[in-house]
């Protein structure tokens, strides 16, 4: 699919998501988990991962239809992942729709989505309800700390659940404190014993002759400071081994590198002194190497 730049039909929605959509401050229960990077799926559906940035921010849910038909509301830092049939669809998310529901006035053009395929798609708020076709290292950048759409009713037809490809995965935690100095995150920060670490990974991997399609570096940090510096700092030490096995000849192709802050803690409730939080907090402070195979 070369662009997408289709306008959608709309439906009329429950009243109670018009009510929801309605308010700015929503309760954190209706938000899902923090997006990670989806799977392939098979060869006879289409993926999409439909998202709405803070750049698209306000109180109104962005409305989205599958061939005129309600999937989703998206408010700011949302995103749903569906899947179609491969082939022919219409796909929109309107701003600001009820109560006329604009959309369904609307004559949509239709793209055709490829099998296997995976599309990033983002809100836009010029676009008149036209979607905005992202590539996945972009998105992939703007999705991190999006949190999913769980509180409405998918009402399209066409959505069908999506089936993956059958893959394993396997995950390979390295302690941020074996790696770094605390709240360090570069190269030159790694310890002696975090170099050993990688190179026995990547040791680990050549010897084991693992078929690495993809391999995604994970950052994780403790709750302690601001989230935002946190997630900084995730990112920061995901990028810094994702170099270091790049150099210990892995593919740079099939790497990358994301952040999930303090947003996925193995232990929590630490209290105490702050010498004592930063002990109880050890175990979140890791760097994941989740590597998928098939």
């Amino acid at each position: 699919m070369k662009k997408l730049n289709s306008s959608l039909i709309a439906m009329v929605v429950a009243g109670g998501l018009f009510s929801l959509a309605s308010h700015a401050a929503v309760e954190s229960k209706v938000f899902g988990q923090t997006y990670q990077p989806v799977a392939s799926v098979a060869a006879s559906q289409a993926q999409i991962v439909y998202y709405r940035t803070a750049q698209v921010s306000g109180p109104d849910a962005a409305h989205v239809y599958v061939d005129g038909e309600y999937q989703s509301a998206l408010l700011t830092g949302m995103y749903s992942t569906f899947c179609v049939p491969a082939g022919s669809h219409s796909l929109g998310a309107f701003l600001k729709d009820a109560p006329y529901y604009k959309g369904k006035e609307a004559q949509p053009h239709r793209d055709n989505f490829e099998g296997g395929k995976t599309y990033f798609v983002k809100v836009d708020s010029n676009s008149q309800g036209r979607p905005q076709l992202v590539n996945a290292q972009q998105a992939n950048v703007e999705l991190r700390g999006l949190r999913a759409q769980a509180h409405t009713l998918d009402r399209a037809s066409a959505v069908e659940q999506c089936r993956y490809t059958a893959s394993k995965t396997m995950d390979y935690t390295l302690s941020s404190d074996v790696l770094f100095a605390f709240g360090k995150s570069s190269r030159n920060d790694i310890t002696g014993k975090g170099r050993d670490a990688v190179n026995e990974l990547i040791g680990k991997l050549h010897r084991d002759g693992v078929q690495l399609n993809r391999i995604q570096v994970i950052g994780h940090t403790d709750p302690i400071g601001k989230a935002a510096t946190n997630l900084r700092l995730g990112q920061q030490r995901a990028n810094t081994v994702r170099t270091m096995l790049i150099q210990g000849g892995l593919p740079a192709r099939n790497l990358n590198a994301s952040s999930a802050g303090s947003d996925e803690l193995v232990v929590g409730d630490c209290t105490g002194t702050r010498a004592e939080q930063i002990q109880c907090n050890a175990p979140n402070r890791r760097v994941v190497v989740r590597v998928q195979t098939q």
